[in-house]
């Protein structure tokens, strides 16, 4: 039967239903010859039979680039296959590697970009010929695997990477294409951008009034002037009268809907966006995501439509505004997709920048105006949804929606996005028109938490909180009933800033309570039944509690909260007579607080945070803090204090003010601690709302009024907003303020910050879109982590599989044979492999009817191991592999010794090279056979070869006395007394968690590391 080719010669294919025809024949006619993956060679213009692809991408890239010319017999697809060796036909390239990482990357940027026409076929878009012209060229003759296009982008990568500067990558292509005249080109870092763009998802621009009264957008994109305040939308140009005209202000809008579809289009991250169902916890009481929060659960229950398909994409929204050079500032609107894993939700990679706001101040009441687009966007994704293509499901299109879940900003922030202020007498969003605030001299303190007792408490009768008893009831839960009755009271405000329209200020009517404004967000059918829409930044709030701590107790005389009028304060409210002010002569004296350290305390403290050390990548360098003369700590940034917050402070404070004012900020610094935790436990939540009651309280007797700001007060609130919304670290503003220094890292003109980090931003969109796809270079997807323990070796004996790495210059030590006869049964006892040989010697040894069986057993097993097994293999006994020959052959005299080394992600270091290190990592802690503690300093890490290149690892310690005597577990904080070394000779003691003996105490097997319970991070124990 004759085939009809001859619609593979029509150039006009878009609108050419014989083409259509004809390709639809011919795909039926491949349909039968794809492999097992449903893939099969594409005879297109560009992939010329080099490359395989389903079914749907050969129809595409066929419609789009058209049929090869010279494939006459489609020996590949199911005509004359007899005939596959004809010389005549163009054969696919062979060599290393066969298919460049550029087509498939175009693939799924074609695939998510392509929107179907009437005749079924996906149309094209002409912003890629450039790419596949560019993917099309050889980077020189010979080498069709590498194209100019993929060369280009690495190359890109290794500027961002490494920092390069615009003109040190023009040098260097200047270089290369003298180096290599032939090489396939651009000419210059603005070129490989254009380039780069093109992959990109681009921005739009959006003029802006002056006065932030309105987006010249939409209907009003060709007005002139404001129509809210009249100003001119251009900048008037002295002494010109042409020429280019300028608007005031510009807008850029990056489209979320094209960067949702491009993850589902991503075959590298299409699955991921299925983790919150198939990959979240199932244990109701345990929180690790947002998706086993309270709020999440409520919105799948009240919305099963959206709830059932598990493509519906949950968003989270960040702003704050930052100053890249001191001259003007910017609100970056960010958005994270919640659809994720817990440990790539927050990084960088999966942020996406949605707005950029030019503004020397803070938009305040009028940051709706500007989240106008993205509230637009966000409606039609709720109600139209949008079509997109599965790179999981065959490219299949689905209709896909989206909806905001809340917003995550700081306190200032929240209240232009909320609408609610967060000042005056009402100031707290949850406790609504019921908070507890009082006027002091000059501020309000939000003092009075004895009302959130129960109403028998002892402690709403005693007077010496502020010399009153406490009647009133606990705040109400206001419901979003109650809340959008608040709001229809709300008049609607004329927005911008101009002083004859919405700059006019207006006195609040007590009936608006704090309401400034009804948000923009309330336009989205869903937010108004949302329980949790405004999150509380638990980053800036525990930074203000440490800093209002840390100051009071230092007694810093210029930022510490026990002021003059604070104790006046006191005075007014007749109550704490002996910190009242007093005169001596004609000077006004302040009496010494028990809250406040000595001078002799103060100086202790600050040496003790000059001296501690903290594990590596744990914090910085506290040190650099402390005042040379030890009586200030300044220039904390907000992991600064919640390192301190959380370790420093509990130990700190303990000896140095009395155990009530000690206890009590522990218990708070405790609460962080848990509240912080990587997993939430919901009960735990639950008894830390009751407790944190009893705290602020127990603060209130402690401190004086002033003392308790916003701040102090939200503290409060916090266990209910992460029962509510899943967990803490998923909603603050640690990885939305490390994002804005990437965003500043765009900027390279500093006279156009704004144009720089958009076309900054859309650039390494693209790059960070093409890296998940290479593996032969090094990328921020698959770089090795800092502490990573290299290559697990497989091994058949669990001694020998360590995944350990040494670090430093090792050295070849002798030790001596009663030590080493010690470590090498330590090693043959904690092998379960020989577990049988080591029963087989102790019913041996009872059969002798020896004095002491156990002291004999580790005298005597390894040379009876030895002779065993050699004696088996003179025999050619099956079970003796080599690796069990080469343990049963004992060890080498000479072992080496390293300074550091790596075990699963943990830096370990001598202690010997500790104390010269700003760091400290020679903490080690083991649990032993009845789950006791035993800690112990690292001593050295050795090396005990074996042959046949086997080798095992293992931790020499110092242990110390772990008994009642010697250890206090108080406040949640163990304390160890480390001046007498423990279990130096004692051989009874077990270290490891099954019932294997452990009887040379000074080394810990890392072999064995899934049995000895090494604890990380929070659980880690650093003396």
């Amino acid at each position: 039967m004759t085939i009809d080719k001859s619609w593979t010669h029509i150039r006009k294919r878009s609108n050419s239903a014989v083409f259509w025809q004809g390709l639809q024949s011919f795909l039926q006619m491949v349909k039968p010859h794809v492999n097992d993956r449903g893939f099969i060679r594409c005879p297109c213009d560009i992939c010329i039979n080099n490359v395989q692809h389903q079914l749907e991408v050969l129809e595409t890239h066929i419609h789009r680039f058209g049929f090869m010319s010279d494939y006459d017999e489609w020996i590949y697809h199911g005509e004359n296959v007899n005939a596959a060796g004809n010389s005549n036909v163009p054969q696919p390239n062979s060599g290393v590697p066969d298919r460049d990482e550029m087509f498939e990357v175009l693939d799924d940027i074609i695939s998510n970009d392509a929107e179907v026409d009437q005749l079924g076929a996906q149309s094209s878009n002409v912003q890629y010929d450039d790419l596949f012209t560019a993917l099309n060229l050889e980077l020189y003759l010979g080498v069709s695997s590498f194209s100019s296009l993929n060369f280009l982008v690495k190359l890109m990568h290794l500027k961002v990477m490494n920092k390069w500067t615009n003109k040190s990558f023009d040098e260097l292509l200047k270089l290369l294409k003298l180096a290599f005249p032939k090489m396939d080109l651009v000419d210059s870092h603005y070129e490989a951008k254009k380039l780069m763009t093109k992959m990109g998802l681009g921005y739009q621009s959006i003029h802006v009034c002056k006065n932030d009264c309105a987006l010249f957008w939409n209907e009003k994109s060709t007005s002139e002037t404001c129509p809210v305040c009249s100003e001119s939308r251009w900048k008037l140009q002295a002494g010109r009268r042409t020429g280019k005209t300028v608007p005031h202000k510009v807008l850029r809008y990056f489209p979320l809907g094209p960067r949702l579809k491009r993850l589902f289009a991503m075959s590298k991250t299409t699955k991921l966006m299925r983790w919150h169902r198939v990959g979240k916890s199932t244990n109701n009481n345990v929180m690790r995501h947002p998706v086993n929060g309270r709020v999440w659960k409520d919105f799948d229950k009240n919305l099963p439509l959206f709830a059932d398909n598990v493509r519906n994409v949950r968003l989270g929204l960040a702003a704050d505004g930052f100053n890249p050079f001191n001259n003007m500032s910017m609100w970056p609107v960010v958005l994270t997709t919640y659809n994720l894993p817990p440990w790539l939700c927050m990084k960088p990679e999966y942020l996406m920048l949605s707005l950029l706001i030019p503004d020397p101040q803070s938009p305040e009441k009028d940051m709706d105006v500007f989240l106008r687009l993205l509230v637009e966007e966000l409606k039609e994704l709720w109600e139209s949804g949008i079509d997109t293509r599965d790179a999981a499901n065959d490219r299949k299109v689905f209709k896909m929606w989206a909806a905001l879940l809340w917003t995550v900003n700081d306190f200032p922030a929240r209240s232009s996005l909320s609408g609610w202020s967060g000042q005056g007498y009402k100031a707290c969003p949850t406790c609504n028109e019921d908070t507890p605030s009082m006027r002091i001299i000059g501020k309000i303190a939000y003092f009075g938490h004895r009302r959130f007792l129960p109403s028998t408490h002892c402690w709403r009768s005693n007077l010496d909180f502020d010399g009153r008893t406490e009647k009133k009831r606990p705040p109400r839960m206001f419901s979003s009933v109650d809340i959008m009755d608040q709001l229809r009271r709300v008049k609607t405000t004329i927005p911008g800033k101009h002083p004859n329209y919405g700059g006019v200020k207006r006195k609040r009517g007590d009936d608006k309570l704090n309401w400034r404004k009804k948000s923009i967000f309330y336009e989205l059918p869903y937010w108004a039944e949302i329980e949790l829409k405004h999150n509380l930044d638990v980053m800036h709030i525990e930074k203000n509690v440490c800093d209002s701590l840390l100051e009071t107790l230092m007694g810093d005389p210029h930022k510490s909260k026990d002021t003059h009028n604070a104790r006046c304060d006191l005075l007014n409210l007749g109550i704490r007579s002996e910190l009242h002010l007093y005169k001596d002569g004609n000077r006004l004296m302040k009496p010494a607080a028990e809250y406040t350290f000595s001078e002799a305390n103060r100086r202790k403290f600050c040496r003790f945070v000059r001296s501690v050390k903290f594990p590596d990548g744990f914090a910085s360098n506290l040190s650099k803090n402390v005042a040379q003369n030890d009586s200030r700590i300044v220039g904390l940034k907000s992991h600064d204090c919640h390192v301190i917050m959380q370790r420093l402070l509990p130990v700190g404070c303990r000896s140095l003010v009395n155990k009530t004012i000690s206890s009590t900020i522990i218990e708070m610094c405790t609460f962080f601690n848990q509240l912080c935790a990587r997993t939430v436990n919901v009960t735990d939540m639950v008894k830390a709302q009751d407790q944190l009651i009893i705290i602020m309280c127990k603060l209130e007797r402690i401190f004086h009024p002033a003392f308790f700001d916003i701040m102090i007060h939200l503290v409060l609130h916090l266990p209910e907003e992460a029962i509510l919304g899943g967990l803490v670290y998923m909603q603050w503003m640690y990885p939305f303020e490390r994002y804005l220094k990437r965003l500043k890292d765009y900027v390279r003109n500093a006279a156009k910050p704004e144009g720089s980090i958009s076309e900054g931003y859309v650039v390494d969109e693209a790059l960070t879109f093409c890296l998940r796809y290479f593996d032969d270079i090094e990328t921020r997807f698959n770089r090795p982590d800092r502490n990573d323990d290299g290559i697990h070796r497989t091994r058949k004996l669990s001694v020998f599989e360590f995944q350990c790495k040494p670090l430093g210059k090792h050295l070849q030590v002798y030790i001596e044979k009663n030590v080493r006869d010690r470590a090498e049964f330590y090693i043959l006892n904690n092998s379960s492999e020989i577990e049988t040989y080591l029963n087989q010697h102790k019913q041996e040894l009872q059969l002798r009817a020896c004095l002491n069986p156990e002291e004999a057993h580790r005298n005597e097993f390894a040379d009876w191991f030895f002779e065993n097994i050699y004696a088996m293999n003179r025999v050619h006994a099956p079970e003796v592999t080599l690796e069990l020959l080469s343990l049963a052959s004992k060890s080498n005299i000479v072992v080496s010794s390293y300074p550091a080394c790596i075990v699963n992600g943990v830096r370990f270091v001598t202690h010997g090279r500790d104390v010269r290190l700003k760091t400290q990592n020679s903490g080690v802690s083991v649990s032993g056979t009845e789950h006791e503690l035993f800690y112990g300093q690292l001593q050295e890490i050795l090396e005990f070869s074996y042959l046949n290149d086997f080798s095992v690892i293992l931790f020499k310690c110092k242990w110390f006395r772990c008994d009642s005597r010697h250890m206090v577990t108080e406040n949640n904080i163990t304390s160890i007394n480390i001046i007498d070394e423990s279990y130096k000779d004692d051989h009874d003691i077990d270290l490891l968690q099954d019932n294997t003996s452990s009887n040379f105490t000074l080394f810990v097997d890392l072999g064995k590391l899934p049995q000895i319970n090494l604890q990380r991070n929070d659980e880690m124990s650093f003396r």
